[in-house]
């Protein structure tokens, strides 16, 4: 564990005003947080939410998609913050279509961000977590990552990449004490654009960011003994 006088280390990317926002407010209560996404006016504004509660918080905004972009995040992370205890892998997304529809650039960006991303973020931290004998890697994944639609020809691999990842990563860390999940998000996030494009729509249908944050928080904090290596959150109406 980390001495009293300094907090461990989590990192969450992908930070929007949605599941991101949530994973870093519930994790800044016990550890010094370092967040990440593309827009540095966004971590700003909740950089200051947070340090307005007595947390440690260093934005670092990048484009996980670029390699460089990426390891220099990490590198700034690791010298402001110390190398990180957690890694929450949360950034993603991806262009909507069919083969007909998405071109070949778009096909990139979107494996850039949901599987490249992810391996160049957990090269970054794990080799101190191999010296310290812990740590925990947590990936976000989605429903196309467990079964791809017509029109998810670009986010659906790209995503199945990514469990991937996780599953190579969780044999081969596991045995050196780090836990590594995925976490299938599979339903639609309760998120203030969604709410701005639909307003009629049913709180019911909708997975509440807190409530997956709470579940990344068990999973993280999770006894070696019964470690989750893959597991699903979805509304209590949703059909799977």
């Amino acid at each position: 564990m980390a001495s009293l006088s300094k907090p461990p280390v989590a990192v969450v990317t992908g930070v929007g005003p949605g599941l991101g926002a949530a994973l870093a407010r519930r994790f800044a209560r016990d550890y010094a947080v370092a967040i990440n996404a593309r827009s540095a006016s966004y971590l700003a504004t909740l950089g200051d939410e947070l340090r307005a509660t007595g947390a440690t918080v260093f934005e670092a905004p990048a484009d996980l998609g670029d390699r460089a972009a990426t390891e220099a995040a990490f590198t700034a992370i690791r010298d402001r913050l110390g190398p990180p205890d957690v890694l929450i892998y949360n950034a993603g997304g991806g262009n909507w279509g069919n083969i007909t529809e998405i071109s070949a650039d778009q096909y990139e960006a979107s494996w850039r961000v949901n599987a490249f991303g992810a391996f160049v973020a957990a090269k970054a931290v794990v080799p101190a977590m191999i010296t310290r004998g812990r740590g925990v890697i947590l990936f976000t994944g989605a429903t196309a990552g467990v079964k791809a639609g017509a029109k998810s020809i670009a986010f659906g691999p790209a995503k199945f990449a990514m469990r991937g990842l996780a599953q190579s990563l969780a044999r081969d860390l596991g045995p050196k004490g780090i836990h590594v999940a995925w976490i299938n998000v599979d339903g639609i996030i309760d998120i203030p654009r969604l709410r701005e494009n639909n307003p009629g729509v049913n709180s019911a249908d909708l997975l509440k960011p807190d409530a997956i944050a709470e579940t990344f928080w068990h999973v993280a904090h999770q006894d070696p003994s019964a470690w989750t290596m893959e597991l699903e959150v979805r509304p209590f109406k949703e059909r799977f």
